[in-house]
């Protein structure tokens, strides 16, 4: 699986690709502003992407922004983005398209391997990887809504593993519940929320994302 990472901080970026490269991915360009970035999406045509946000030379969203235009070009092109801080305007633009192959961590992520790795497998799979300090965010936010005021606790513990993209099996996993009673607990999500059920994880998350993120936008 070829990966292009962009990262202006050389330290960082060196990390990135030697801890990639010890879990068997193939490093197509490591660059560290947004048209090196952006040139490298066309030239090297990677299977995934991993992109801080701000890059040179604004140091705004300049790593966002190419991101976004790479999936234009490309849709469902697989990209995990790395903040210093929890932006949700980021992951609202993110999750607009309405497709998967997307995801957004602190980067405080990236020095726990076994859960940075396992998101970029995730967002190279089409899935979704979203920081669970965005999630928490997002449901706090909405905490006094009716909707989600109906949400028992551990319905809520359900959702917020249920919006990093997390599948009804992991969740009966890391609750130590079955699958029977989460799937249970995301119907009664879903009938609360007024979405309706989906068979595909990665849609349900995305609904569930998008919902959260429109009564925070009307706020």
């Amino acid at each position: 699986m070829r990966v292009v990472i962009a990262e202006d901080l050389f330290l960082l970026r060196d990390g990135l690709v030697r801890m990639l490269e010890a879990y068997d991915f193939e490093i197509a360009g490591a660059v560290e502003s947004g048209p090196e970035l952006a040139r490298a999406f066309v030239e090297l045509k990677p299977d995934v992407a991993v992109v801080d946000v701000r890059l040179p030379p604004s140091f705004t969203d300049e790593g966002l922004q190419c991101a976004l235009a790479a999936r234009r070009e490309r849709p469902g092109l697989p990209v995990l983005v790395l903040s210093q801080h929890v932006e949700q305007l980021y992951a609202r633009e993110l999750l607009a398209d309405g497709s998967g192959g997307i995801g957004y961590l602190l980067k405080d992520r990236v020095f726990d391997a076994d859960q940075f790795i396992d998101a970029v497998r995730r967002v190279a799979a089409g899935g979704t990887a979203m920081d669970p300090q965005v999630i928490s965010q997002l449901l706090d936010r909405r905490a006094q809504d009716k909707p989600m005021g109906q949400l028992t606790p551990r319905e809520r513990e359900v959702m917020e593993l249920m919006a990093q993209g997390r599948s009804n099996t992991a969740i009966a996993a890391r609750l130590f519940v079955t699958e029977r009673a989460v799937a249970k607990h995301t119907s009664n999500i879903f009938g609360k929320l007024g979405l309706p059920p989906s068979d595909d994880d990665n849609r349900r998350v995305l609904a569930v994302l998008a919902y959260l993120d429109q009564g925070h936008s009307r706020g």
